[in-house]
């Protein structure tokens, strides 16, 4: 059967390695850890070269609203300071609330962020807007309005087209499925394992990257995404000139032997498990118990003699973060929503031993550290949905003390309790970094699920960790920003969509930009208003509250009252059982 281009552009190639080629960077040891050279150069720039400008962007954007300003927030933001903030940013599933507004004062931070973190349909997110160069969020949905039709240019998103089946013609469906398996051939003829991650990453690549559009969606003489390689990111005029934050796609691992007692209820990877970050540059773990990676442009490379490159496939990368089909448990069952792909897949590439419902990716760390990470001698790593160990903000990345982040803006878009947000989460990843408290450090959270909808934590913004001690220093503070409940406008909620609805229109999205930038905008109102019209200064008091602490500076103005209006004080209200392992 001859390859289709996409086929051929999605196959791993394999060649000698080269000249002093070191597969492995062990990371060190917690609180003794290092970026690779390649991070540390490119955050360097973009602190140096670009950071200074955004942030007198979004400083210029808060006075907009508030001329009032503490002198230490405007020095620090203008660059008069010696201290700036290191902020990242975390999203969910539902990438989409990070559109900002100049207008409303807190536009800015996307630009003014030094790390971007995805998981799941977060990553969806961060991988399109940036293999497609840093466009604005509204051409990065919509597409721009005259673009251009080749493989390398991009569309916007491809949202009307259902994941699974995108036609209303069942024979065209039926097509565009055979389509999307046999541009899978060239890489399992290649001797590589394929699994339905694969079909599922060229799915989402149909929908999230360079290269498709309605008038050619369904033509195959277009590669539509293949080729395009996460470490090629590196290559983009927005990378290159560190205009974009340094984006990050995390993804669980699913191991035999795994310890099923650290499962949280109703989740299915063990908080033990090591957490996997893909990034431009690299790939692996800062978890202790492996704290290595590999280059992200040779991932498939298991030695240092023979070289893989093209298995970066940047849609894979999402596919394998948003993989959560092992838990409907269908590698053997053939019944299933997706029985006909799954026989199709079977039959175009018998696997007889092969697990289905993961991302299958050639294990660079064989024999790493065997005696304690838990996949050292597998040949494959299962890496499976980045939220599947209950931790569905990736912040784990934005913990690592190497990357001295004090800043984390952290977008909650889950569909816990009625399609909203509930703040199991934060808890999920609280108990996770109390295993590892020489690697990490978090601020402290309310342990029970009670709490969070008797204080209104998930309706309203809420910063965590305000106040530090020397034992503490290095937690950054986190702004929380949760899709909990509907606007205080009296707007019918329109954000609470579930993770099963795979297609939507146009107007549909709109609609949930529009009311995303009131939840964003409207900060804690006081009773009976519907925004707080000291939001974009508050927010701007909790982005340099660490560097401000640096300066040796003391809380003042309305940053005083800000704090103490937005900041958890620890308080409970509630009896709750705690919610945990």
């Amino acid at each position: 059967m001859a390859q289709t281009v996409a086929s051929r552009a999605y196959t791993p190639v394999a060649a000698r390695c080269p000249a002093g080629f070191d597969l492995v960077r062990m990371a060190g040891t917690p609180g003794n850890q290092a970026l690779s050279s390649s991070e540390a150069s490119y955050v360097q720039n973009r602190k140096t070269n670009v950071l200074p400008q955004a942030w007198k962007t979004y400083l210029s954007n808060v006075l907009s609203t508030n001329p009032y300003l503490p002198e230490y927030v405007s020095s620090i933001l203008s660059g008069d300071s010696s201290e700036i903030p290191t902020l990242g940013i975390a999203t969910s599933g539902g990438g989409c609330a990070n559109s900002s507004s100049d207008a409303a004062g807190t536009g800015g931070l996307l630009q003014a962020a030094t790390y971007l973190s995805g998981l799941s349909g977060g990553s969806w997110f961060v991988t399109s807007l940036a293999q497609a160069n840093f466009p604005t969020i509204q051409d990065l949905i919509f597409g721009p309005a005259s673009p251009t039709l080749s493989n390398s240019s991009w569309g916007g998103w491809n949202a009307a087209y259902d994941l699974a089946t995108p036609s209303t013609n069942l024979s065209t469906d039926s097509e565009y499925s055979v389509d999307l398996a046999e541009e899978l051939l060239g890489k399992y003829e290649a001797g590589y394992v394929v699994t339905f991650a694969d079909y599922w990453g060229r799915t989402l690549a149909r929908h999230f990257a360079n290269g498709t559009f309605s008038s050619n969606f369904y033509d195959e003489s277009y590669t539509h995404g293949a080729g395009i390689l996460w470490s090629a990111v590196a290559n983009t005029t927005s990378f290159a000139s560190y205009s974009i934050p340094f984006p990050i796609v995390v993804a669980d691992l699913q191991a035999p032997g795994q310890n099923s007692s650290e499962i949280i209820a109703e989740d299915f990877v063990p908080l033990t498990n090591p957490l996997f970050e893909f990034n431009v540059f690299e790939t692996g773990s800062f978890d202790p118990q492996l704290s290595a990676f590999a280059p992200t442009k040779y991932l498939g490379t298991t030695n240092n003699s023979i070289c893989v490159t093209n298995y970066d496939q940047s849609a894979l990368v999402a596919g394998s973060s948003s993989e959560l089909f092992n838990e409907y448990n269908f590698t053997n069952t053939f019944n299933s929503t997706y029985g006909p792909i799954l026989s199709l897949l079977a039959s175009l590439m018998p696997e007889p031993d092969v697990e289905y419902d993961v991302a299958s990716w050639p294990n660079p760390f064989y024999g790493v550290a065997p005696d304690t990470f838990i996949d050292s001698a597998q040949t494959n790593l299962n890496l499976v949905d980045g939220g599947e160990d209950g931790e569905v903000i990736p912040l784990q990345p934005l913990l690592v003390k190497a990357r001295g982040v004090d800043v984390i803006f952290a977008i909650d878009a889950t569909d816990d309790v009625d399609d909203f947000a509930d703040g199991s989460s934060l808890i999920a990843t609280q108990n996770r970094t109390s295993l590892y408290p020489s690697a990490y450090s978090f601020p402290p959270v309310p342990t029970s699920l009670g709490e969070y909808t008797a204080q209104n934590l998930t309706t309203r913004p809420t910063f965590f960790g305000c106040n530090t001690t020397s034992l503490n220093a290095s937690t950054p503070l986190l702004i929380y920003l949760a899709n909990g409940g509907p606007p205080y406008n009296g707007e019918a909620p329109v954000t609470n969509t579930s993770t099963d609805q795979t297609s939507y229109l146009s107007s549909e999205i709109q609609a949930m930009l529009s009311q995303t930038f009131v939840i964003a905008t409207q900060g804690y109102p006081t009773y009976g208003a519907t925004e707080d019209p000291n939001w974009p200064s508050c927010l701007a008091c909790a982005v340099v509250d660490r560097a401000r602490e640096r300066a040796g500076v003391a809380r003042s103005g309305i940053c005083s009252s800000c704090m103490n209006r937005y900041c958890w004080d620890g308080s409970t209200l509630t009896t709750t059982t705690s919610y945990s392992a």
